[in-house]
């Protein structure tokens, strides 16, 4: 596939999210109400889109787990890299560096992979088994090393942790993909009325959750000047170095063949996830370098993705 078509491809993407940028600047609508949109994705649209999906799934092929861990490898690589070099740079603790690694290594599925997808191939569901890679286990130790390394830590720090580790778990995303799961396991008949339903309200999820990342990015804006060289070092690596790594990992070390090695690039060169800065506001940590990443890096994300595309 051609350069051209990767972009005739991507122009819903792009008038999705450029559409949420322009209200947000001209106050048709308030950039504060990309909560209303985000809650609406990630609660409610997503999760139908993704239980319909995996539901009907070939659950074999979805899991392909000689591509998953050639992900989880590479996933492993560049935590390492970027763990070592923020204890090399940097006077931060364990907990700046968990928060500088899920910047730079863990990638924003729900609300910009999952509608890329859609638009790119017309199916999300490879992206679940990276989805819960990273919130079974990146996600988890980053919450376990922010939860240990709280100031005042007392008996109660366990108890914390299983409640902070329970609510990654227990979101509507995860739960709707496992109870996809399980039904398609025991082969549970559920009612073709209630599928249609699912996938009429999941069609909705990738336009209203690019409309709402534009909506953030338009009110919050994206300012090149004052970048510092951290956000700088966390966006090259994550919007370059990440999926490039990825990609030669995949291809050349494990042998992954296509689609998959095309799947695995994309998540890559996701930028980095909003929860990130709902990360660094719990814990009081570096939120202005998360928020800055966050939206600094989707915006670059959105510049090279027909790139990644043909690249892959």
């Amino acid at each position: 596939m051609g350069v051209l078509e990767a972009l005739g491809r991507l122009v819903p993407v792009v008038l999705a999210f450029g559409a949420g940028a322009v209200f947000a600047r001209r106050k048709i609508i308030q950039a504060q109400e990309s909560r209303a949109f985000t809650d609406f994705t990630f609660l409610f649209a997503i999760p139908c889109y993704l239980f319909g999906k995996i539901y009907s799934s070939d659950l074999r092929a979805l899991f392909d787990w000689h591509a998953i861990g050639a992900y989880a490898v590479s996933m492993t690589v560049a935590c390492v890299l970027v763990g070592v070099a923020t204890r090399l740079l940097t006077s931060g603790g364990a907990r700046a560096i968990a928060l500088r690694i899920m910047a730079a290594v863990q990638v924003n599925t729900a609300y910009y992979a999952v509608p890329v997808f859609v638009m790119l191939f017309g199916d999300a569901a490879p992206i679940f088994p990276i989805l819960l890679l990273q919130v079974c286990l990146l996600s988890t130790v980053v919450i376990a090393i922010m939860e240990f390394g709280s100031p005042g830590g007392d008996s109660g720090t366990a108890r914390r942790l299983l409640r902070a580790v329970w609510a990654s778990l227990n979101t509507p995303l995860v739960l709707a993909c496992n109870l996809a799961i399980v039904a398609n396991l025991v082969s549970v008949k559920v009612p073709s009325v209630v599928l249609d339903g699912l996938s009429f309200v999941g069609d909705a999820a990738a336009p209203v959750a690019l409309f709402a990342l534009g909506l953030y990015l338009g009110g919050t804006g994206v300012s090149i000047r004052g970048t510092t060289r951290t956000e700088l070092a966390l966006i090259a690596f994550k919007c370059l170095a990440f999926p490039l790594m990825t990609y030669a990992l995949c291809r050349f070390v494990f042998g992954v063949g296509q689609p998959w090695l095309a799947y695995l690039t994309l998540i890559a060169a996701m930028p980095a996830p909003q929860n990130l800065f709902i990360f660094a506001q719990r814990y009081d940590i570096d939120v202005e370098l998360s928020a800055s990443v966050v939206v600094k890096s989707s915006a670059v994300t959105i510049l090279l993705l027909p790139l990644w595309f043909q690249f892959a």
